[in-house]
């Protein structure tokens, strides 16, 4: 019971965590603009976050039961996915890049499952579950969001291009409060999910290992005997932990998503945060868990190519590429790692 509460604790943590780490996806364009304080917008956003992570479970259930073989999964390999998870949240906000905290949990949970059990891939997914939703969606949804920030810009552009710049930016100053929750709500919809599927994932772990045989009755609401429907407990915890997370903010990331990546103007700022959203909103109903950074980092991109490509800030890109590229194996290797370091204790 000490390890389950453990995981449960370093859950909620790396729920916080993702959070302030990814509230720079949902903020970071709404105040480079300047249409909205930090403070406003991190409490905009919160909201958002809160009403989109209530909104369903399906990504959820992907996560939890989607992706490994859940008869592998113990409460050990859970918190071991968990802690690479939270260990490479930190270093990536410790350097202000944008790295996704979606496919480093799920690399994590892949790691330390394939470690648990003993380097037997069949516990691995693949053609049901990492293929058709992580990895394709993986090199998908960013292509989907330069190319829609590009389509959508270019229609306004096209649509507005004879009016003064100054009622362009006065009406797409109020456009995008909407265009930012939307960004938050999707936020929610999409990455909060995804810890509920790994503490759903925990307690049926801990219930087949007959954790909860003589808990009182008051507490059993504890057990999963059935990975079927995320408990309503979970889903509630989480989406608060999640907001509270995205209020305590990330301004490394803030800046660099929305000053240093490429400079925005109100309009561009409604294009980029709509054209992610969508994306983001359209993968959640397909039950298909992406990264938020990367679709709303792309969409950015696209939207500033639409100046010139030389608006964009392409160092600061590689940069960020990079991250995304070393995000699902490091975190792989992390939790195989404390996943062999737990069978010496």
């Amino acid at each position: 019971m000490t390890l389950l509460a453990i995981v449960l604790v370093a859950a909620l943590v790396f729920e916080f965590i993702n959070g302030f780490h990814d509230t720079a996806n949902v903020v970071a364009t709404v105040i480079s603009t300047k249409v909205l304080t930090p403070r406003l917008a991190v409490a905009w956003a919160s909201f958002w976050n809160l009403v989109g992570a209530l909104s369903g479970t399906a990504v959820a259930s992907t996560v939890g039961k989607g992706l490994v073989d859940t008869s592998a999964v113990n409460t050990s390999v859970v918190l071991c996915a968990l802690l690479a998870a939270i260990a490479w949240g930190i270093f990536t906000w410790w350097l202000g890049l944008p790295s996704s905290s979606s496919h480093a949990l799920i690399g994590g949970l892949c790691g330390a499952t394939l470690a648990g059990s003993g380097g037997n891939w069949g516990v691995l997914r693949w053609s049901t579950g990492l293929w058709p939703k992580v990895i394709l969606p993986m090199v998908a949804s960013p292509l989907l969001g330069f190319f829609g920030g590009v389509l959508l810009m270019g229609a306004i552009m096209l649509c507005l291009g004879r009016m003064r710049p100054r009622v362009v930016s006065m009406f797409f100053g109020k456009a995008q409060l909407i265009s930012s929750g939307f960004m938050g709500f999707s936020h929610g919809s999409n990455d909060a999910q995804k810890t509920m599927g790994i503490v759903t994932l925990a307690l049926f772990a801990a219930t087949g290992q007959g954790l909860f045989a003589h808990i009182p009755e008051w507490a059993s609401f504890l057990r999963v005997p059935v990975f079927g429907a995320v408990p309503r407990w979970i889903v509630v915890a989480c989406a608060l932990t999640m907001a509270a997370g995205t209020a305590g903010g990330g301004m490394r990331i803030i800046r660099t998503m929305g000053q240093r990546l490429v400079k925005l103007q109100p309009v561009q700022g409604f294009a980029a945060e709509t054209t992610a959203a969508i994306v983001i909103s359209a993968a959640s109903s397909i039950a298909v868990p992406v990264s938020t950074t990367h679709v709303i980092s792309t969409s950015i991109m696209g939207v500033g190519a639409t100046k010139r490509l030389s608006a964009v800030k392409w160092g600061i890109v590689e940069r960020i590429v990079w991250a995304w590229i070393l995000t699902i194996p490091v975190t792989g290797l992390l939790g195989a790692a404390f996943a062999g370091l737990s069978r010496l204790f």
